[in-house]
């Protein structure tokens, strides 16, 4: 399985969403908590394009956030991802 890294901060609902999905899938993960750390914050920016959290990453591929990782598992493509 690939590895997943999630970006979240204390206070985001749907980071406590997007963990507890992956955690009833299970899946692994790496958790960075990027509360108060701009710098940390500003390359989420630049590698994703977005300002938002959660940002989930499998591999080195940003999905998104909790809504696209649903997204994808609705449509059948998040496993395929998933795999090594």
């Amino acid at each position: 399985m690939k590895a997943v890294k999630i970006y979240t901060t204390t206070y985001c609902g749907y980071c406590a969403r997007a963990k507890d999905f992956l955690r009833r899938k299970g899946v692994a993960f790496d958790e960075v908590d990027v509360t108060g750390d701009d710098a940390q914050r500003e390359m989420l920016v630049e590698k994703t394009g977005r300002r938002t959290v959660p940002q989930i990453f499998i591999g080195d591929e940003p999905i998104g956030g909790y809504t696209d990782m649903v997204a994808l598992e609705q449509q059948g493509q998040l496993d395929p991802k998933l795999q090594a």
